[in-house]
């Protein structure tokens, strides 16, 4: 990742993006790039397949969208997220459906105000947005409000074709953030539907210069939503 990919990254007015604004002078946006208005494949993969246990901790929740589809699959979920904005949508999607899912505001890295007591972390997303600096005190905060034993699932960009990844992170970055706290069991390619389609893609020159393919060199799934490289994590805490 290069550095002028961090500053994107982690400069970003999340809360302004989630307003409807621009967040931030290097990156004009239409869309919110993680948003697609359903929950993550990857993550209706993992419930089904029985892998999400417990007590749920959406880390990164954003407008909800994983955090309302585990609740509506009798899972007890609580999702964090750093934007009230977000968060205000989000809490009104679960009254709108009848679903009982807490929503706290805190930082990733501090976890503060988050009671501990949680055998699952899902994090969609959220990790890459970090500065270098601050992973590993999200590893610390997530590992102070979870249960021995309990489970990461994390899904960050990276993945085996950095041609169509933005800013990856590479598997050492992972294990040097993860390693003193979670014994990672598992790092494999997946793929993450995002909030860009043909159309909107080709508008924002910032994107896909860091993507570095043209936008019709891209995969899209069948909603028409552009397709990111990543990898998918699985950690268990020691």
């Amino acid at each position: 990742m290069t550095e002028q990919d961090h500053r994107v990254a982690t400069d970003m007015d999340f809360d302004a993006l989630y307003r409807g604004e621009q967040p931030s002078e290097d990156l004009q946006l239409d869309c919110v790039p993680w948003d697609i208005g359903a929950p993550q494949p990857a993550i209706v993969a993992l419930e089904e397949s029985g892998a999400l246990r417990g007590s749920i901790l959406d880390i990164g929740c954003g407008l909800g969208d994983n955090a309302l589809f585990l609740a509506e699959r009798g899972h007890r979920v609580t999702g964090v997220d750093g934007s009230p904005t977000a968060l205000g949508k989000a809490r009104e999607k679960a009254g709108a459906r009848g679903l009982d899912v807490r929503f706290v505001q805190s930082d990733a890295t501090t976890l503060e105000g988050v009671e501990p007591g949680f055998d699952t972390v899902v994090d969609s997303a959220l990790f890459h947005c970090l500065a270098p600096e601050q992973r590993s005190a999200y590893a610390e905060a997530i590992h102070r409000v979870t249960n021995p034993g309990a489970v990461l699932h994390l899904i960050c960009f990276g993945g085996e074709d950095p041609g169509a990844t933005l800013q990856p992170i590479s598997k050492e970055e992972l294990h040097t953030a993860l390693d003193p706290r979670w014994d990672i069991t598992g790092i494999e390619p997946a793929s993450y539907s995002s909030g860009f389609t043909k159309e909107t893609i080709s508008q924002v020159s910032e994107v896909t210069d860091a993507i570095g393919v043209e936008p019709e060199k891209l995969s899209y799934d069948e909603q028409g939503h552009a397709v990111i490289a990543m990898w998918q994590l699985r950690a268990v805490r020691r």
